[in-house]
């Protein structure tokens, strides 16, 4: 999966990687059994689509993952979440898309899998589809996210590079006062003998005063003309790892992704959905809590690298009524950076 997109991720910039090695492709696709395919529309008043994060032990006859859900704040429309919350296991891919979509591509993601082999009797299942606002740059209401763009994310969804910035569901969102959208990192990380990834894909769309690397990068100063205003006001965050975790440490994983949005400058608006969801295609054999520490800071800065890199790699998008997210201005980031 491949985008034509010249604009630098945080580590093209010089940023370190923090406590633990970057995965080879800095992606949650990094993951053993991790996919993600996207599917995203553009026209003058259609700035939207969805992101699908697939463990692809679902096509293998498998059909639970151990997950975990933390809720930084609860405005949102995060469809799945009590069941996720009670038995500690996702039963679908996770998919991501607009607020007034979401139940829609629920349906669509229920029809899908009752289809495929092994389902034939299946009567209960449990969708996860979460969501943000994309309604400044797209004409939300009109709820236009349908079966078909479900599907197109799903079948596209493979191992490899993943598409960042204006792309899926991140093609309408705004973060920070810049254009925002989907992002993603990867983190290699020992615990007791053996190395294992997490990798974390993100949907950005919050209010905040952009912080890159703790620099501040303020869009009122960045951008020559009037920045982004909008609904720019949650996150989706997924978090996932081949390590052997069980329900209870991937929710304490979960938290720290959710941490991790301070980092970036997020201000935790009172109408911001703010959630992570973690999960893991091992075989649950719960580590010592002891040996979890490094995992932590590790997820922490892999999520701050997602979010800032669905910020560089965003570009400028003109939307529905002509209003227009302006993506960060690159030399302008390179100059605060080489200046700090």
């Amino acid at each position: 999966m491949t985008q034509r997109n010249t604009r630098p991720r945080l580590q093209e910039l010089g940023v370190g990687e923090g406590s633990a090695p970057r995965g080879p492709l800095n992606a949650i696709t990094d993951v053993a059994g991790v996919a993600v395919g996207h599917s995203t529309t553009r026209t003058e008043t259609l700035s939207t689509g969805v992101t699908a994060i697939v463990p692809e032990g679902f096509a293998a006859g498998r059909k639970t993952f151990a997950a975990a859900l933390s809720v930084g704040n609860g405005y949102g429309k995060l469809v799945g979440a009590t069941q996720v919350c009670e038995l500690g296991v996702i039963e679908t891919p996770v998919l991501l898309t607009s607020t007034l979509s979401a139940f829609k591509v629920a349906d669509a993601l229920v029809g899908y899998v009752l289809e495929q082999p092994g389902y034939e009797q299946t009567t209960t299942l449990n969708p996860v589809v979460g969501e943000t606002n994309d309604g400044y740059l797209s004409d939300i209401r009109s709820r236009p996210v349908n079966d078909a763009m479900v599907r197109e994310a799903l079948a596209a969804a493979s191992r490899g590079p993943v598409a960042e910035g204006c792309v899926g569901a991140g093609t309408g969102t705004v973060a920070l006062g810049f254009k925002g959208g989907i992002g993603t990192s990867s983190r290699i990380v020992p615990i007791g003998e053996a190395e294992y990834t997490f990798g974390v894909i993100v949907q950005s769309n919050y209010s905040g005063t952009l912080m890159i690397d703790g620099v501040k990068m303020p869009a009122d100063e960045m951008l020559a003309e009037e920045p982004a205003v909008g609904p720019g006001n949650s996150c989706m965050i997924v978090v996932a790892t081949d390590a052997p975790l069980d329900a209870r440490q991937l929710k304490r994983v979960a938290n720290r992704a959710v941490f991790a949005l301070r980092g970036t400058g997020s201000d935790f608006a009172e109408g911001s959905g703010d959630y992570a969801i973690a999960f893991s295609t091992g075989d649950a054999r719960a580590p010592e809590e002891g040996l979890l520490s490094p995992v932590f800071l590790a997820v922490m800065e892999a999520t701050e690298e997602a979010l800032i890199n669905s910020v560089l790699r965003a570009e400028t998008r003109v939307g529905f009524k002509g209003r227009t997210a302006r993506e960060i201005p690159i030399d302008q980031v390179k100059e605060r950076l080489a200046r700090r």
